[in-house]
This record gives structure tokens, sequence and C-alpha cells, in this order.
């Protein structure tokens, strides 16, 4: 089967010349679209050559149509042959159906890579040359005199281990992977720093739960709830102002906002929703703090 792929790299270019030439190369199927011969995705094509089957012959006008760059087209017709698929040129010197044309994109196929080899050359003399004048690739080794300051501080308070390794590199308005490679600078063994142990937090919250079953022959709503209630509230020493209320009030121990955040999220109400889930049913849950009333969750 022969198949025709036109391209234009803009939507101010029209694809009626290219179509025409097609079809009357005896084209049966089309594939057609506006990308910049650039771009590294062209989905028409990426589908053109996933469809392609032993025998066929895809068909474009140009060669500048199909490949990106001599060394793109070469792989692509090396893709191509590979799978017993033949590829014609209309206006290029190009029919890898039959030998003369093999033998040219053979010969296309040598000059990008003497291209490459050209190329390789080049930069390894031009790499030289400029070591030979004294001149070196590559960032300047050392610390500039402001980053040589910045590392002075950040050792001294890093030896002190008053502040964590975040508060340093925030106090010196750098990242940590920078506060790090200025310690190693400095000869500062990292591991001798040890972390302040932090101080265990306790909070209060009201959780309000409602359990629902998913659908009206269900009934484990009940059970769902006891379940929740004896699985999980009672890790935070549940209590329950008013026996068949839906309130609950929860002492929550932690340390750090993003683990008390993970205690409600996961530890929780996750779990809750799980159990739930398990029974066939769902669950509407608010949490608010009882000592910070502006936090929710």
């Amino acid at each position: 089967m022969h198949i025709g792929y036109a391209r234009v790299s803009t939507k101010e270019q029209h694809l009626d010349l290219q179509l025409d030439a097609l079809k009357g190369a005896g084209c049966e199927t089309f594939f057609s679209e506006t990308a910049s011969g650039a771009k590294a995705e062209r989905q028409e094509l990426d589908r053109l050559l996933s469809q392609v089957r032993k025998g066929d012959v895809i068909v474009i006008w140009k060669l500048d149509r199909l490949g990106r760059s001599l060394k793109h087209l070469v792989e692509v017709v090396t893709t191509l042959m590979e799978k017993g698929v033949g590829l014609k040129s209309l206006q290029d010197p190009i029919d890898t159906t039959t030998a003369q044309g093999r033998l040219i994109f053979n010969i296309f196929a040598s000059l990008a890579e003497f291209e490459r080899d050209l190329i390789r050359e080049r930069t390894n003399a031009g790499l030289q040359a400029a070591r030979a004048r004294g001149r070196m690739g590559g960032r300047p080794k050392g610390l500039s005199a402001a980053a040589a300051k910045k590392a002075v501080a950040a050792a001294a308070l890093y030896k002190e281990g008053q502040l964590s390794v975040s508060d340093i590199a925030r106090n010196q308005n750098i990242s940590k992977a920078t506060l790090y490679s200025y310690l190693r600078h400095r000869g500062v063994t990292i591991g001798a720093y040890k972390k302040l142990p932090l101080k265990q937090k306790v909070m209060k919250v009201e959780l309000s739960l409602t359990v629902e079953n998913n659908n009206k022959f269900v009934r484990g709503k009940n059970k769902s709830r006891e379940d929740i209630e004896w699985g999980i509230l009672r890790r935070y020493q549940m209590e329950k102002p008013h026996k068949d209320s839906h309130r609950y009030i929860l002492t929550i121990p932690y340390q750090t906002d993003e683990e008390l955040d993970r205690i409600i999220f996961e530890d929780i109400l996750g779990e809750a929703h799980r159990i739930a889930d398990m029974r066939n049913g769902f669950i509407e849950a608010d949490v608010i703090s009882l000592d910070d009333p502006e936090r929710s969750w």
C-alpha cells in the first residue's frame, strides 16, 4: 500500500500542493499535519510510523517534510527499512524500494556520519587550542568572596548546633544543598551535627463524623461507626459529649504541623473512609481545632 505523508510548518501554509502530488503518485491513505520541522514530537508522523506494515511504501513530497535533520532522517529511514517499509520522495532521487534508491540513501547516511565526525574533531581541536592558551572549561573552582563569607557564617552556625539545617539555610538565604557544599568546603564534618529533639505537642480537636450507606439496600453504617470508634478514635482519648451524638473530642499528640496533618488526614479520616468503604458506605467529616479555632481540616 502506498501511504502519503504531508507536512507544513505554519497554519499560513497550505497542504494542497503536496496532497495533489501524493494523490497523483497513487497514494491510498494520507497522513498530514501542521508542525514545525524542529519539533521532536509530531503526532501524525508517529501514528504513521506505528501503523505501517511490511511491504508498505511511504510517499513524501520532499525529504525535509519527513526528517528534522539529516541524522533524524537517516534514523527514520533505517527503521523503515528494518520493517520492510519503503520510502519514496517525489522531489528527490530517493526510492528505497529500488537498488539505486537504496544506494543513494546509503551515501546520505555516510555523509551524515562524516558530518558528525567533523563536528567532533572541530570541537576537540577547539578545546585543545583553548587549553594551550591557558583557558580551562567548566565552572571556576573555589568560592567567590561573597560565597566565602556565607560559608564561614554557615559553618559557625552549624558547629553551634542551636539551629536546624533548614534554619541555617534560610538565615543565609541559600539552599540546603549549597549549605552542605559550603560545609564541605570549610572542612566541617557533617555527621557531627546533632539535631535538636522536637518538643511533644498536643492539640484538642472536634471531629464531626457522619457515616452513610452507599444505597438503601445496604445496612452497615452503624457497624462501621462502631469499628471507627473502637479501632481509630479511642487511640486519641476519644470523648463523646452525648451518647447519640456524631461529635467527638480527640486529643492528638504531635511534634510538627506536617505530622499533625498526616495524623488527621491519613491515620484518622483515611482509615475511617477505608472502614466505611469495606461495608459499602462512605463518610463525611469536619475537624476543627479547639486550641486554635482558625485551624480546620
